[in-house]
């Protein structure tokens, strides 16, 4: 379970742009994160994977207190942001056998999920390439595959699908629902609301830092759709 307790967050020391932000996800979810621009969002996520330090508040994983053992806390994790920066001239294969080495991972595994996944994507032929070659798209696709070759405890991932054809949207959220069926959590912050409705099993929508509205997917939109119950909370601004 991932449980974010009490977070604040401040850039200037005056207002809060993460206020007392309160999450518990439990295993095997598939959790929606949505807001508008500079809503939070973005601040709360490099918060949870320990990025930013945090004024107040406590955020801990199966147990495991970030501020306690960050370097364990971190190896349960994986986070993928919107515009991933990668090592462009490395060439696809041996980022992903740093990113291996990096975190210990069983050799024969990884080079067997490698493969795989690099033909759920279509990009095997390009693995030899350097990634500064490589398009938006396939970048964003090397990132997954560096992410699921780890299998996370909780993978986080902002705006995933910038950038992806529908053929590898539609895979990437296979591999998503398969991963949270070893019990791992997936943390999805998208702007594209049907996708959210469509794919989590819960949601939170964050407004002016504080959560506005959180639970199952279902009883918060209700008989609305997702992007209704968004759009409603902005006019009510």
């Amino acid at each position: 379970m991932l449980i974010v307790n009490n977070l604040k967050k401040t850039y200037d020391g005056k207002k809060y742009v993460v206020d007392n932000v309160n999450l518990e996800i439990e295993n095997g979810q598939i959790f929606a994160f949505v807001g508008h621009n500079g809503a939070g969002k973005t601040t709360t996520i490099k918060s949870i994977v320990g990025i930013l330090d945090f004024e107040q508040g406590e955020i801990s994983l199966n147990g495991l207190n970030l501020k306690d053992d960050e370097t364990t806390f971190k190896k349960q994790i994986a986070y993928i942001p919107d515009n991933p920066n990668l090592y462009e001239n490395l060439t696809g294969i041996a980022y992903l056998n740093f990113i291996s080495d990096i975190y210990d991972l069983n050799k024969a595994e990884v080079k067997e999920d490698i493969l795989k996944y690099a033909d759920d994507f279509e990009i095997r032929g390009r693995l030899s390439d350097q990634i500064k070659s490589y398009s938006h798209g396939m970048k964003q696709k090397l990132a997954l595959i560096s992410a699921f070759i780890r299998k996370p405890k909780l993978l986080i991932l902002d705006e995933p699908f910038v950038g992806l054809d529908p053929s590898a949207a539609f895979k990437t959220k296979e591999m998503m629902k398969n991963l949270t069926r070893s019990g791992s959590i997936i943390f999805f912050s998208t702007h594209i609301l049907e996708v959210a409705e469509k794919l989590c099993d819960h949601v939170a929508i964050i407004k002016d830092g504080k959560i506005v509205v959180e639970g199952k997917m279902n009883e918060v939109k209700g008989d609305k759709s997702l992007e209704n119950v968004f759009l409603e909370l902005l006019d009510n601004e």
